[in-house]
């Protein structure tokens, strides 16, 4: 195949005593961009990971851009965040697309196993409490100089009404949140670099713990609180109870923030950014369902992910009450 042929070309930089690639396969998972998994065979026996753009362009997810991706992982790395180690930037004489290849950090990002499978039951005791260690490390990274965007609360907000409008979908529980969401904005705060998609699925986890935070596409400079209000949207609980991506408590997430050096934490600001976050999936499903309708995504994973939009009314519904008792 093309692909494995591109990659064997660039072995040389991968690693100079390999022989050949071995296991090329593509992983499920990911809104906007491809990712493949192989091994080098001969040499140091890696296993590596390649992201790549797709070849059709999608608006709503497309991110902030590969080299950018490449640039805050390796910012981030360098910040003792855990993270995949960068080990080539694809340059358009490779001939297989516009990308980066990464060192693989073993372990499970499946969120059926994670919440579930006895193996895991150590690693979700502390789940909450490491999670907000590494959110602290991440937001402390020095964004200076990165090639991403600012993104305020209102900017959010308004490109979220927008992407709305766009999609022609009328759901009156959308409009509501949007005005509510408006009306109730947190006070303003220090910005820091934020991971913008931080949840189960897109974290590595061992028997042992966290092991490696992934998916850096929609990195940006906003308000911490925001990544925060993300990993404990109902959606990422995958039916449990437990607010922290299903596996522990916000009072145990703020704990491993703010001993990790994280500014302290206000929980009306991050609940206000976890109502924002179910409309923010609400209106990313939408866009999945407009990419099925128009022909540019129609994998199963699209069609099972674009019927969703109803469930983030619902959240949205009883997270406003709530708000609004």
């Amino acid at each position: 195949m093309a692909l494995e042929e591109g990659l064997a070309r660039l072995l040389s930089v991968l690693d100079p005593a390999a022989r050949g690639i071995q296991d090329l396969r593509r992983l499920s998972g990911g809104a906007s961009q491809e990712t493949w998994s192989f091994r080098i065979d001969g040499g140091q026996g890696q296993r590596l990971i390649l992201r790549r753009a797709p070849d059709a362009a999608r608006s709503g997810g497309s991110g902030i851009g590969m080299a950018a991706e490449a640039a805050v992982i390796r910012r981030a790395v360098d910040a003792g965040v855990p993270a995949p180690r960068i080990v080539h930037e694809l340059m358009p004489q490779d001939g297989i697309g516009t990308g980066f290849i990464m060192a693989q950090i073993e372990g499970e990002a499946l969120p059926s196993r994670l919440l579930r499978d006895p193996c895991f039951a150590p690693a979700r005791t502390k789940f909450a409490n490491q999670a907000g260690s590494i959110l602290a490390k991440i937001h402390q990274t020095d964004p200076a100089g990165l090639p991403i965007p600012t993104q305020s609360p209102q900017e959010v907000l308004a490109d979220l009404a927008a992407r709305h409008r766009a999609v022609g979908d009328a759901r009156p529980v959308f409009s509501f949140a949007l005005r509510w969401l408006a009306e109730h904005a947190p006070a303003p705060r220090p910005w820091t670099l934020v991971h913008g998609d931080f949840r189960m699925g897109n974290l590595m986890l061992g028997p042992e713990g966290l092991r490696g935070v992934l998916d850096w596409e929609l990195a940006h400079i906003g308000d911490p609180a925001a990544d925060m209000g993300w990993l404990c949207m109902e959606s990422w609980r995958f039916g449990n109870d437990d607010p922290v991506g299903g596996l522990g408590r916000r009072e145990d997430l703020f704990a491993g923030y703010e001993a990790a050096g994280g500014t302290p934490v206000d929980p009306a600001a991050v609940r206000w950014w976890e109502i924002l976050s179910a409309l923010r999936w609400g209106v990313i499903i939408e866009e999945m369902g407009a990419w099925v309708r128009h022909g540019t995504d129609t994998s199963v994973e699209r069609h099972v992910i674009a019927r969703r939009a109803s469930e983030t009314e619902a959240i949205l519904l009883l997270d406003l009450l709530e708000g609004a008792a």
